[in-house]
């Protein structure tokens, strides 16, 4: 069983979620369902399929806060890197005099 919908044929889309689901998903939305023995079972199957790739494309991602490390990740790091490079130094064979 394969349930379409068409995204610039809908009405009950604004235009601005007719431009995003297309964006995200395509101009027509198709679900397929071939699990169960039953037609209807697997109609329902591909309608709740549908309904779930209709809903991902249109949600709308929460737009990322940038953050400042803070000051004591800032050490950390400050001293991870003084470690390594005291590490790297010793392993150097000794100068020659």
């Amino acid at each position: 069983m394969e349930a379409l919908f068409d995204v610039e044929a809908s009405e009950a889309l604004s235009p601005i979620q007719k431009r995003r689901v297309t964006a995200k998903a395509g101009q027509v939305l198709r679900a397929v369902a071939q699990d169960e023995r039953s037609q209807l079972r697997n109609r329902e199957l591909a309608v709740e399929r549908l309904v779930a790739a209709l809903r991902r494309a249109l949600h709308v991602d929460r737009r990322r806060v940038a953050t400042r490390p803070t000051k004591a990740s800032q050490e950390r790091r400050l001293d991870e890197k003084r470690r390594r490079g005291q590490q790297k130094r010793r392993r150097r064979p000794p100068p020659d005099e």
